[in-house]
């Protein structure tokens, strides 16, 4: 279900038309427009004084984190009573809940009664700690399976609660998630980045894609000798060809495939350079170990620069992305793929796995290419290397297609719109006029 509000940038029982705004809401409607800022505020209007509660399992590292920390500052500039929460857990807990993600996106694993036990602990552990905000809020927004048991573990609860999903749920390894949608199904709304992703669930759901912010660090404009000057660091030579995938080291990102990609093209490109870079997340235990099956592969070519950044990297990325010739995204699942869009708004082609939100930011041969294979990669890859025309026509597109469609002003517009729909029971059409 996705609810219509009809009356925004008319006079009505929010913010008007024309209202003041904020030195920060200014510096947004000089990148999304000044209506799309009217907007909002009319919507939060309808909101004032409502107390919104983000939950999830980490402040740093991987898209959600960054998300909310660019999205919870904004609700509050709209005057929400915004806040974000985060869950502590034992490594025996972040090792399910890795399992949990590995198999929403549709890989079988094993979870015995003594690892889901630890689960329930550890989140019995968390609601005791965070209940008397979780109870008093009006509306509590949970991220991914992490905290998902929390809901059932307030049963004093008075607002509304959102179950908000953001990885591939469309083809889940069936047993783990009858487990978990025995917790997620009592919320009140759910929300998935595609339609796609969506699984039966008896309450009303809401696709809302993600999206970058225009004016962080990882996304501002940077002056070519700070780009000159971080590349140097890491040994890169801006005077040949630059491949760059940014993301968590993950199997699903099939860095490795990255690799074997870029290794095709050298044959025939022999000065292209590969850098892969990413930080690690508090909640993946995974992740050491994808890093040294990364540099195994990567072996001892000087032309494979394989960084560990921190979390807070974000300048550093946003070099190496506007020093990049094409970006690469070569998921083999992926919820949507925040680096993308950075890319994208960066003027940079994208060629992205054929795969779950990638599909939805890069429209192929128009925006950069998806594929389906190292050799797919290869091959477009390449191709956009010997045609300079087409890949600064396709980074100017896709540049474009991320104002349109990728910023946080429109997230946050779709995030008031569901509040607003839940506070008035879901209806089809609310007036705020």
């Amino acid at each position: 279900m996705q609810a219509g509000v009809e009356g925004a940038g008319e006079e009505g029982s929010g913010t008007a038309k024309g209202g003041s705004m904020t030195p920060t809401l200014e510096q947004y409607a000089e990148v999304a427009g000044r209506d799309a800022i009217q907007h909002l505020q009319q919507l939060a209007g309808t909101l004032a004084g409502a107390s919104v509660l983000h939950v999830n399992s980490t402040r740093t590292g991987g898209g959600v984190a960054e998300i909310l920390l660019k999205l919870v500052p904004l609700m509050q500039e709209l005057g929400l009573a915004c806040e974000w929460k985060v869950i502590t857990g034992t490594p025996e807990f972040f090792n399910v809940t890795k399992a949990f993600h590995n198999a929403i996106q549709g890989r079988p694993v094993d979870l015995p009664k003594t690892a889901l036990d630890a689960y329930e602990r550890v989140s019995a552990e968390n609601a005791d700690r965070l209940r008397p905000e979780l109870e008093a809020a009006d509306f509590v927004i949970v991220h991914d399976p992490q905290p998902a048991m929390l809901l059932g573990l307030c049963p004093n609860r008075k607002g509304k609660w959102i179950w908000r999903c953001h990885t591939d749920l469309s083809r889940p390894f069936r047993p783990v998630w009858k487990y978990l949608r025995n917790h997620v199904a009592p919320y009140d709304a759910s929300v998935f980045s595609l339609a796609r992703f969506a699984q039966p669930l008896p309450h009303a759901k809401y696709i809302i894609p993600p999206s970058i912010d225009p004016l962080s660090e990882k996304n501002i404009p940077l002056d070519s000798q700070e780009v000159d000057s971080i590349c140097a660091e890491f040994g890169i030579d801006r005077g040949r060809p630059l491949l760059l995938q940014v993301s968590r080291f993950d199997r699903f990102k099939d860095p490795v495939g990255v690799i074997r990609a870029y290794r095709l093209v050298k044959k025939h490109v022999p000065s292209v350079q590969l850098v892969l870079a990413g930080s690690e997340a508090e909640d993946d235990p995974e992740g050491a170990g994808v890093l040294a099956e990364v540099r195994a592969a990567a072996g001892t070519d000087a032309d494979v620069k394989v960084l560990l950044l921190r979390p807070d990297a974000h300048r550093t990325i946003n070099a190496l992305q506007r020093a990049a010739d094409i970006v690469l995204q070569k998921s083999i699942r992926e919820g949507f793929g925040l680096t993308v869009s950075d890319a994208m708004w960066k003027g940079k082609p994208v060629i992205g796995g054929n795969t779950g939100g990638i599909r939805l930011q890069v429209t192929n041969a128009q925006t950069g290419y998806l594929v389906d294979t190292p050799e797919g990669a290869a091959l477009r890859t390449r191709f956009l290397l010997d045609s300079r025309g087409e890949l600064e026509k396709m980074g100017a597109k896709a540049r474009e297609f991320v104002r349109e469609n990728f910023l946080l002003t429109r997230h946050v517009r779709e995030y008031l719109t569901l509040l607003v729909a839940l506070r008035h029971g879901c209806v089809d059409r609310i007036e705020l006029g």
